[in-house]
């Protein structure tokens, strides 16, 4: 034990007319324990250190905390350059944080992680490439959700009756062309059959030729169509009596005009304008004949050809009903909140839709309303037509009404909101000649509401028809799978120069049942949650491997990663089954991951089960995550005791039951304690080393 010596001198006390000679007073005091036990955790290095002496320069001691931890540069990004050789960024680098709400990807902060961390030599090891956590899944379902087509507010210049009714009169075609009932759009509607013979070898081998079509020369006319094919097709639209017979169209609407476009087992919007007419008819040929063996269904009922600029069918009282241009609705009440979403998160997955988040149930339905002021006071008498599409993030009713300047008001009736988009049609008789409002109550629904495509009209001047089309199995898997390459093309095309290893899956396998994959049947998705296996099956974890493969660099080491194995060697067992299955099918894993959650009552001969299982692949194995928790009611130093011995434990059990050369790191997660990590860190709130900072330290060494 050590001793401090303290010499005190007494000073001359005031009043004194002078200062005598004094002689030092010596005594002992002990040092505290904890003062002392603190003092020796201090003295230890840098964890690094320990790294590079007993473990070599390729080992990989991981860190995870939120990106901004480091690119603040604060002392948190001081302790990890210190104390680290690799950062593993909680958020930030997720399918959630990159993937836009229209699908595009933002890599801003991944790249400026990335130039932060390179200077200090630090490697950057990022989220899993497919996972069911901290998915964009708002995105991804969105995708999944119905087709809403609804039909132009204008005449249909384009005779399609004779189609419907299987005459074809005014129609011409070459190859095999027919009606078929049942395959349009809908729900038993009819579609125009095109089958591309093997004999097909020019687009014009299949065509469909469209009657005479009235126009007003010097005006402009939209075409619009909706095909899909039973395997990967092509088209083009060619016309009689264009200044331009065969001219490039931008048919995605994206700015680029092409000489076809293609199609898939989904139904395609094809949407362009023509005009340059040179007489006042017309005629378009539909073309499909460039691959042979591919059957197009053309949809009868959403056919259109009509005047931009031609009197419409629908008069909407409420003006941007469908809030692309950004703006709100005003309202009131009980501490509500509006405004406008982002772009993708309209009805049928794109524009913008109106929202309105009600904090709580009220006593009455009107204590929260959103209002829109009409132009002029409706017609007293008069039948109106209302028409929106409404989900919410749970279920309840909301009540629209026209409304007077004396809160008299002609209601709707009450909607019932489901979480799902739902189209609404109501109608209403004006009572009053002052109804000059439209206003939605949300009192008695608590949570947020979606509206869209908001139509008030006259029952008399409504028209055009709106089509929901359900997208059926066979099509939900193959967007998903669409999404997985795309996903996995252009992030890992653009990091491959920051990562080179790269965690591909992560904890596939359910926790109740570890031989199933995990999924929906489990648990529902909670926020951004989404089960990329419900829509792929086994074999997603085979295409992710692969496609990580192809897009990446020729050397990088691909991991799966799975937690709770620790606990669960059943679990353990499972994973290692799947990896053969991987494997069998076309798949390569370097290494496995392990996450690691314990307490003080985990069971260490469990884990040292699960080193060696996964040691026997004979491929790299990484602690992706380790935090040994207290819980609430452990508090006293014993514990913190206890948690050094496990961390100290733990981390001797991976060096000795995982050969040298399948050891590839430890990354140590929730390394500072804070309220949501059961004061598992290495350090405490203040950044002051805790006894577990040794054991750890001692773990490596040993």
């Amino acid at each position: 034990m050590q001793n401090k010596i303290l010499r005190l001198g007494i000073l001359c006390m005031l009043g004194f007319s002078s200062c005598t000679d004094f002689n030092a007073l010596e005594y002992e005091v002990e040092k505290p324990i904890s003062v002392e036990r603190q003092e020796e955790i201090n003295s230890y290095d840098d964890l690094i250190a320990y790294v590079e002496e007993n473990r070599g320069p390729d080992f990989r001691l991981g860190v995870s905390l939120p990106a901004t931890d480091y690119t603040a540069q604060g002392i948190r990004y001081r302790l990890i350059n210190r104390n680290f050789n690799e950062f593993v960024p909680s958020s930030g680098l997720d399918h959630r944080s990159i993937v836009q709400n229209n699908g595009s990807l933002n890599l801003t902060q991944a790249i400026g992680l990335f130039e932060s961390i390179e200077e200090k030599g630090i490697s950057l090891y990022g989220s899993p490439l497919v996972w069911h956590r901290n998915q964009n899944a708002a995105y991804l379902n969105g995708l999944l959700s119905p087709l809403i087509v609804n039909s132009p507010a204008f005449m249909n210049e384009l005779e399609i009756a004779s189609l419907a009714e299987h005459t074809m009169e005014g129609w011409t075609f070459s190859g095999d062309v027919q009606v078929e009932e049942g395959e349009g759009m809908g729900s038993n509607t009819p579609a125009v059959k095109m089958v591309a013979g093997s004999g097909v070898n020019a687009p014009e081998d299949l065509q469909l030729t469209s009657p005479m079509i009235s126009v007003l020369p010097g005006k402009t006319y939209e075409i619009i169509a909706y095909i899909k094919s039973d395997q990967e097709g092509e088209g083009r639209f060619t016309f009689e009596g264009l200044g331009d017979s065969s001219p490039e169209i931008d048919y995605n609407g994206d700015g680029i005009a092409t000489e076809s476009f293609t199609t898939s087992i989904s139904w395609k919007e094809v949407k362009f304008s023509v005009s340059n007419f040179e007489e006042e008819t017309f005629q378009f040929k539909l073309e499909l004949g460039y691959h042979p063996g591919v059957t197009y269904f053309l949809d009868i009922n959403n056919l259109y050809v009509y005047d931009t600029d031609g009197d419409p069918l629908i008069n909407n009282l409420i003006s941007n009903g469908d809030f692309e241009s950004g703006i709100a609705w005003g309202g009131w009440g009980n501490n509500s909140e509006r405004g406008v979403t982002e772009d993708g998160m309209g009805a049928g997955n794109t524009g913008r839709a109106f929202y309105v988040t009600n904090p709580s149930l009220t006593g009455g339905f009107w204590e929260v309303q959103t209002i829109y002021e009409l132009g002029e006071p409706l017609n007293e008498g008069e039948t109106y037509q209302l028409s929106f599409w409404v989900k919410g993030d749970a279920e309840g009713a909301i009540r629209p009404e026209l409304q007077s300047p004396d809160f008299s008001s002609n209601g709707f009736g009450q909607v019932f909101v489901t979480t799902d988009w739902r189209l609404v049609t109501l109608t209403t008789t004006v009572t009053a000649a002052d109804r000059n409002r439209f206003i939605i109550s949300y009192g008695e629904f608590a949570g947020t509401v979606y509206i869209d495509e908001v139509v008030l009209a006259s029952e008399s001047l409504t028209g055009g028809s709106t089509t929901v089309v359900e997208k059926t199995e066979i099509e939900k898997s193959s967007i998903i799978e669409n999404q997985l390459d795309r996903w996995i093309n252009e992030f890992v095309t653009e990091t491959k120069e920051l990562m080179t290893v790269r965690e591909v899956i992560s904890e596939p396998l359910s926790d109740a049942n570890p031989s199933q994959l995990r999924g929906a049947q489990d648990t529902p998705p909670a926020e951004g949650e989404f089960y990329w296996q419900d829509y792929l099956g086994k074999d997603y974890a085979v295409k992710a491997f692969q496609k990580a493969r192809e897009y990446g660099n020729p050397g990088d080491m691909l991991l799966i990663n799975e937690s709770g194995m620790d606990q669960n060697l059943a679990k353990c067992q499972a994973l290692l089954d799947y990896v053969e299955y991987i494997e069998e099918n076309g798949g390569q894993i370097d290494g496995i991951g392990t996450k690691m959650t314990l307490d003080l009552e985990s069971d260490l001969e469990t884990v040292q089960e699960m080193f060696r299982m996964l040691a026997s692949t004979g491929k790299k194995i990484k602690i992706t995550g380790l935090e040994i928790r207290l819980n609430d009611g452990h508090q006293d130093s014993e514990y913190l005791q206890e948690q050094y011995e496990l961390y100290k434990e733990v981390v001797k059990q991976y060096f000795n039951n995982i050969p040298a050369d399948q050891q590839l790191g430890i990354t140590i997660s929730n390394p500072i304690d804070s309220g949501n990590g059961g004061r598992s860190g290495l350090w405490d709130s203040a950044l002051t080393r805790k006894p577990a900072y040794a054991g750890f330290a001692e773990g490596i060494i040993d």
